[in-house]
């Protein structure tokens, strides 16, 4: 227990330090990108510094990682270069079994990590998007047109030219209505149609329908009147994206884009990476388990480049997966998981041919 303890209180010395400071670095990152635009557009310093503070918590979400990896190099390797760690392999304690409390941490952490982000980071994270986009006068209307919305299966599909959604409005709708083999049942029209009550209401609304080869035209039925329940949210200029949202959210983002027949493996990769980034803090204390004991001189140059070197190797492999799986090249499951399962092997590669 003793052991443990002491392993911990170094680990977590180290961990708080380097947290601190990667959060600083990535602030001082964000601050330096947008300067300019601040300055430009006389964005008053009260507003800076709070866009920073909710910027926050994204800046621990992405440092948490690296912060667990340094300092678990460091910590080891500061271990061996004072030949502490020698006494304890001479005591029969191998280096898995001495560094198992790190492990066990990284899991915790990992969830942690996990609900931390789905919870807390996401909500700051929009009101920091929102609030840069509000000053720096780059606000995005919901507003849309040239709309073409698949739903009830396919079986029902909406076509308009412009969507307001200050009125909940649509210009110029079409909607075709369809049977579950796709034959055409009837096509409505419609100069406009506004959100009443759970319905589309029309006006000037229109119903044609094929009678023997010729097109019957005449009121809408109420019967197809009542199918049309498709929410406004569907119709909207969708400017959400997967990382900024809590997993709840995302699912219901992706569901509207495969229900509207649009393009969603790159919102579904984005999507398994929120269950598979929290998974690195576990895998770089594996990882740095394996780089440990490599130099016993500067060591804290050593083990902070090898971070780095490290951090920047996964982030790579993960940004082309990514992409790959954006065009399809790969499911977007492969995407999000594969440098994390590549990785998962290479750290026990490494903790295989450490010094014990």
């Amino acid at each position: 227990m003793k052991l443990v303890l002491y392993l911990l209180r170094h680990f977590f010395a180290v961990f708080f330090g380097a947290l601190a400071f990667f959060v600083l670095i990535l602030l001082l990152t964000d601050l330096l990108m947008n300067l300019w635009n601040y300055i430009s557009k006389e964005v008053q310093s009260e507003q800076v510094v709070q866009i920073l503070l909710y910027y926050i918590p994204k800046t621990v979400w992405y440092a948490v990682p690296v912060a667990v990896l340094f300092a678990t190099a460091y910590t080891l390797s500061d271990l061996y270069a004072k030949n502490e760690l020698l006494a304890v392999f001479a005591s029969g304690v191998s280096l898995f079994k001495f560094t198992v409390p790190l492990l066990v941490v990284s899991v915790f952490m990992s969830v942690g990590l996990f609900l931390f982000e789905d919870n807390f980071v996401n909500p700051y994270y929009a009101k920091k998007q929102a609030l840069q986009q509000k000053v720096l006068q780059k606000e995005q209307s919901l507003n849309n047109d040239k709309i073409v919305v698949m739903a009830d299966e396919g079986n029902v599909i909406y076509k308009a030219d412009y969507f307001d959604n200050g009125l909940e409005r649509l210009y110029n709708m079409f909607v075709i209505f369809r049977t579950p083999e796709h034959e055409l049942v009837a096509v409505l029209r419609a100069e406009s149609a506004i959100w009443v009550d759970g319905r589309w209401k029309l006006s000037s609304g229109m119903q044609y329908q094929l009678n023997d080869d010729e097109v019957v035209t005449g009121p809408p039925e109420a019967e197809l009147l009542a199918r049309l329940d498709e929410p406004p949210e569907t119709f909207r200029n969708n400017t959400i994206s997967v990382e900024g949202v809590n997993t709840r959210e995302a699912r219901a983002y992706i569901a509207h884009l495969q229900k509207a027949g649009l393009p969603s493996a790159e919102a579904r990769s984005l999507y398994y990476k929120k269950y598979a980034f929290p998974f690195v803090v576990f895998i770089v204390v594996f990882l740095a388990i394996g780089l440990s004991g490599k130099t016993r001189k500067n060591v804290l140059l050593i083990s902070l480049a090898s971070s780095i070197a490290a951090t920047v190797l996964f982030y790579i492999m993960q940004m082309v997966t990514m992409l790959m799986a954006k065009f399809e090249t790969i499911p977007p499951l492969m995407g999000a998981w594969f440098p994390v399962i590549f990785f998962i092997f290479l750290s026990i590669m490494l903790l295989k041919y450490a010094r014990t």
